[in-house]
């Protein structure tokens, strides 16, 4: 028989800790246990699990005794907070916050890039950021044919991307929009209803945001490129679910179309998508609420002989968070 664990969600009523959830479900983990986790306010109420009604219960540092794997879907302050008592209990930390990402003794794993990396973790695997995982998932193949020395990004994230009220305020701000109403922003720096906002995260001093900078930073971090330059625009865009990325992507040596195509083709986690005659590119509508990473409109860079230009989509709440921490877990089973 083989062996069952004690799973806790950190975060169990957040969209991604609901996501962690449903797939512990869906991809049927050996859960012998599960316990939701939360704040004080969501303490005792309740959450279904295989048919069966489990009460939540509250986050604290005495909650995580017994636990093998605990699934941390909160923010980083509370993942910081937290995570000594989850390293002291025992069990394994797969954490999706920003929290540890480049800590040098934390893992910072993409299962279909870099798994074996998961095995050297000291008690504390860290989730990629969404845009990261489904970037290099796109793009890593293209390391076979020729180390990526640049990328040029923009990444067109999904409201769903903010939490939970993000979809809800799009809602209610296209409805504001029908009814002639006045339109409120709370989730959001500006409406975002038929608008774009390029601002995601916070400024730093070399006039980029965290959220920019973290295509660079783990990207090195996850292909194992400690060289790889990215210069990256985060844009949120009114679309409920689903990042798309444009990468423009600089190899060592030139690469034809055709060859990134092949690879792309045959990569754990990628669909070729790319039939311009019959209009096939991958889009938001496609690629909600599964798990593979869409890529296509591949073609030359024109600026660059060892540039490729492509487009990829994917579920950021699924594969850019829950999917790929529990996938991360499956590592151990």
């Amino acid at each position: 028989m083989s062996k069952k664990f004690n799973v806790a969600v950190l975060g169990a009523t957040g969209a991604v800790g609901r996501e962690m959830i449903h797939l512990l479900q869906e991809r049927n983990f050996p859960v012998s246990a599960l316990t939701p986790l939360a704040s004080a306010r969501s303490a005792g109420k309740e959450i279904e699990f295989r048919g069966e009604k489990i009460k939540i219960k509250e986050a604290t540092t005495s909650a995580f005794s017994g636990f093998d794997i605990v699934l941390g879907a909160v923010g980083s302050g509370l993942s910081r907070e937290l995570a000594p008592a989850i390293k002291a209990s025992g069990a394994i930390y797969i954490d999706n916050s920003s929290a540890f990402r480049m800590h040098d003794d934390v893992p910072l794993v993409v299962p279909e890039i870099n798994p074996d990396d998961a095995k050297k973790h000291n008690g504390i695997i860290a989730n990629p950021n969404c845009s990261t995982i489904i970037t290099a998932v796109a793009v890593n193949p293209i390391n076979k044919l020729s180390p990526i020395k640049s990328m040029t990004v923009s990444t067109y994230q999904a409201v769903s991307g903010a939490g939970a009220a993000g979809p809800i305020e799009l809602q209610e701000q296209v409805k504001a929009l029908i009814e002639g109403n006045p339109v409120t922003a709370n989730v959001f720096q500006y409406q975002i209803a038929e608008n774009l906002i390029p601002h995601i995260g916070s400024f730093l001093d070399n006039d980029y945001t965290d959220e920019e900078m973290k295509m660079q930073n783990e990207g090195r971090k996850i292909m194992h490129l400690p060289d790889l330059k990215v210069n990256c625009t985060c844009v949120r865009v009114p679309v409920v679910r689903s990042h798309s990325i444009s990468a423009t992507v600089i190899t060592e040596n030139p690469v034809s179309t055709a060859d990134v195509a092949a690879v792309i083709a045959d990569a754990p986690g990628c669909k070729l998508y790319d039939d311009k005659a019959n209009k096939k590119y991958p889009m938001p509508l496609i690629t909600s609420y599964q798990d593979i990473v869409y890529v296509g409109r591949i073609r030359k860079d024109l600026t660059n002989d060892n540039g490729i230009a492509l487009w990829c989509c994917g579920d950021q709440v699924r594969k850019g968070a829950a999917t790929n921490a529990i996938q991360i877990a499956e590592l151990f089973l």
